[in-house]
């Protein structure tokens, strides 16, 4: 992935860790930056099934989940699984498609399957949804509900480039694309076993208690409206253990907590005034003030 998304080390991070955790990720940054580069990057290195929906406010829930068909030459109705079904799915511009359509997206992401016509069908493993949207764009879009945010492990940005990284951004693709040239490195078995992996990676009890006090934090701060949810807190406890996989840890330590508090949390807190809410960078030194009030265990 370095290879394609040229100076953009923490990004490449998010991704992987977002990945090693069985989470799903939200890039919010403008356009033009490697988005949805960086979700062809991530299938491209993995020996898996990618699939695009581009997210338009006419398209249908069965258009991700896919739906039930007709077939009068054996007379009964057959699923034709939609691009749900896949290992990585990218939702482009999630927040052009009305509320009703990114609702198919939910069950996926919180159970892996989704269910048509009454029957439920698993979806393949590893599974993660990339998500893209605009935070500076409004017209024609919709504001994520709670519920979606909810799912997403973290929120994160690429950003601009620096000047030279940009540079050999230029001089990469002279010769062509460069996704086109990234080799599969691990296979889904691989990706299971490294997500297994995560799952036995200590977490000491006052670490424990230290990730639950900034839980509770945001739901007794005066700063929040709506604090985050249990999901939240299971999610951000998967999230520690993955980085301190990312770190070569079998142990969770503070700063891993420290470190995941603000992409883990600023997208699930609610805030009273709508411009803060609106502006991530409010949000964010919130939560990062609330950090600084609670003692990090010795």
């Amino acid at each position: 992935m370095e290879s394609v998304m040229l100076g953009k080390s923490e990004a490449i991070r998010s991704i992987v860790l977002t990945l090693l955790a069985g989470e799903h990720l939200l890039l919010e940054d403008v356009p033009g930056v490697g988005k949805t580069l960086a979700a062809k990057a991530l299938a491209g290195s993995i020996d898996t099934d990618f699939n695009r929906i581009q997210f338009t406010p006419d398209l249908l829930p069965s258009d991700i989940t896919g739906s039930s068909i007709y077939r009068s030459d054996e007379k009964k109705f057959q699923f034709t699984p939609g691009p749900i079904f896949a290992n990585v799915v990218l939702a482009d511009e999630i927040n052009r498609a009305p509320p009703r359509t990114q609702s198919a997206l939910l069950e996926a992401m919180s159970d892996g399957q989704v269910s048509v016509d009454g029957k439920t069908y698993e979806l393949p493993k590893p599974f993660i949804v990339v998500a893209t949207q605009n935070p500076y764009e409004f017209e024609g879009t919709y504001v994520l509900p709670e519920s979606q945010m909810d799912r997403f492990l973290m929120r994160t940005s690429i950003g601009y480039p620096e000047p030279e990284s940009e540079r050999k951004v230029l001089q990469s693709h002279r010769d062509g694309e460069p996704v086109d040239s990234i080799k599969n490195v691990v296979g889904t078995d691989d990706i299971l076993q490294a997500q297994a992996a995560v799952r036995r990676v200590r977490f000491d009890e006052s670490l424990e208690d230290y990730l639950l006090q900034i839980v509770h934090a945001t739901r007794t701060s005066g700063d929040f409206r709506l604090g985050v949810s249990t999901r939240a807190a299971l999610s951000f406890y998967r999230g520690c253990q993955a980085r301190a996989i990312t770190e070569n840890r079998d142990y969770v330590i503070p700063d891993d907590i420290k470190s995941l508090a603000t992409s883990v949390l600023s997208h699930r807190v609610l805030v009273d005034d709508f411009a803060s809410q609106s502006s991530r960078q409010v949000v964010e030194d919130l939560i990062t003030r609330l950090l600084q009030s609670i003692p990090v265990p010795v």
